[in-house]
């Protein structure tokens, strides 16, 4: 791979469950190509697509953005929505607000911070109140 970033980015739309996963699976396509290492693409994919499913469910929408070059992935969600009360409380496994809709359809299990926490190399997270949420992660490749 060259020394120059490959940019995406994508509009995920509330409640949009038709097209949840295409950013991630896109991703995964590309990393692929590019012939990245398969356990990267993996994290790259899980942290994608819960970066997705959360925008899907708990925001009113919001963008994923890519950034890739020759030493890291970088993976931001970006969501205009409530914003989380408890960032601490929101990053324990199993703790969801996720309605009973959306559990029924098999979401909402409250993996979605702490699976993204886990699987990238560097996390952070900030929230604001009628505001919206960001998540910036990184995968180093290199």
């Amino acid at each position: 791979m060259s020394n120059n970033l490959i940019n995406m980015e994508y509009e995920v739309a509330r409640n949009d469950f038709a097209t949840a996963g295409d950013a991630s699976s896109n991703i995964k396509k590309i990393l692929v190509q590019l012939g990245i290492n398969p356990q990267i693409v993996r994290r790259t994919a899980i942290v994608t697509y819960e970066a997705e499913m959360n925008l899907v469910i708990h925001s009113i929408g919001g963008k994923i953005f890519v950034n890739i070059s020759p030493k890291e992935i970088e993976i931001i969600a970006e969501d205009k929505g409530p914003g989380i009360e408890d960032i601490d409380l929101a990053m324990q496994e199993g703790y969801s607000t996720a309605s009973n809709d959306i559990r029924e359809l098999g979401f909402g299990a409250g993996m979605g911070l702490p699976n993204m926490k886990k699987f990238c190399d560097k996390f952070d997270i900030a929230s604001e109140i009628n505001k919206g949420t960001t998540v910036n992660m990184k995968i180093y490749i290199s």
